[in-house]
């Protein structure tokens, strides 16, 4: 007699998830909205403009390279208006405007789109143009956009807090302050990263381990005055880079041990730079870093498929 019962021998994966990249980079977006809304409010329509700039810049950039390449059109997935959005809330609102083009087409086409498309580039292509340019152009580095309401502009909260100066935690909170579009107001990155992790887009691994290590070494550098380690917290981009960079699908640990060692490890990085290196803010770098470390965190941390490593007979 038979049957209909068969063994069904298939590749991996066998558990396939209904979200889509364009579901995915969609969520990111909605949980990016907040920053952005905030900091074009603070800093008026020089931000409105350089994010309007920057999104257009990369997702026109990924269609041509598309066009040209003629490979399928992955504009639609959104991932490429996320790599726009998250390097202009990294941006200063007064930045020119060709700037934040340039560095949108260097993040889309080099760092993504050269290496093969969304999953598989080595780099958050957001951070890697940033830091691109910081190095290409002087003004990155140097420039500073201060609230709308503020007449007299002045230092960055890290550079008043590297000359020991005591600052206000609401201010810092709230984002009354200067510094890139969307590393001011915290309230408004932490309801992001909440939307993020209620629908499990992200973990809790790396946030939370970045944002402890900073704290944790700040608290250290301030006599363990839990104000002085707030305040470094909430200045320059720790939890914008918690959340939305140190989180990134294809350039962060999969495993829930490597996040946690991958957010420790850029925590340790940010803290490193910023006390002793040439620049005010370590976050960018020290995520690039882990990025070119996560194929060897992924090594140490993965799980051990059962039965692995026996001696056959």
């Amino acid at each position: 007699m038979e049957t209909n019962n068969k063994l069904h021998i298939s590749v991996s994966p066998h558990f396939k998830s209904p979200r889509t990249t364009q579901s995915i980079m969609l969520d990111v977006l909605i949980a990016l909205a907040p920053a952005a809304i905030a900091g074009c409010f603070i800093f008026g329509w020089g931000a409105m403009l350089v994010i309007a700039a920057t999104v257009a810049a990369a997702v026109l950039s990924e269609f041509v390279y598309c066009k040209i390449t003629k490979k399928p059109n992955t504009a639609g997935d959104l991932s490429a208006a996320v790599t726009g959005l998250l390097l202009a809330l990294n941006l200063p609102a007064n930045i020119p405007v060709w700037q934040a083009v340039i560095g949108a087409v260097f993040a889309v086409v080099c760092v993504k789109c050269l290496f093969g498309g969304i999953g598989r580039n080595f780099a958050n292509p957001a951070i890697t143009a940033r830091i691109f340019m910081l190095i290409a152009f002087v003004e990155v580095g140097k420039s500073a956009a201060y609230p709308v309401w503020e007449t007299v502009g002045g230092a960055t909260p890290l550079v008043l807090l590297s000359e020991g100066k005591k600052l206000d935690l609401l201010s810092l909170f709230i984002g009354d302050k200067g510094g890139a579009i969307g590393e001011v107001c915290i309230l408004a990155l932490l309801i992001g990263g909440i939307y993020l992790l209620a629908r499990k887009v992200i973990s809790w691994h790396a946030p939370v381990c970045y944002i402890a290590t900073v704290f944790l070494m700040s608290l250290i550098r301030e006599g363990f005055s839990l104000t002085g380690a707030l305040a470094w917290v909430l200045s320059g981009g720790v939890v914008l880079a918690a959340f939305f960079m140190a989180t990134d699908y294809s350039t962060t640990p999969t495993t829930g041990l490597g996040k946690a060692v991958f957010g420790i490890g850029a925590g340790l990085l940010t803290v490193l730079i910023r006390f002793f290196g040439a620049y005010p803010e370590g976050a960018s770098f020290a995520i690039l870093i882990m990025n070119i470390l996560t194929p060897y965190i992924d090594r140490f941390t993965a799980r051990r498929p059962f039965g692995a490593g026996g001696v056959a007979k």
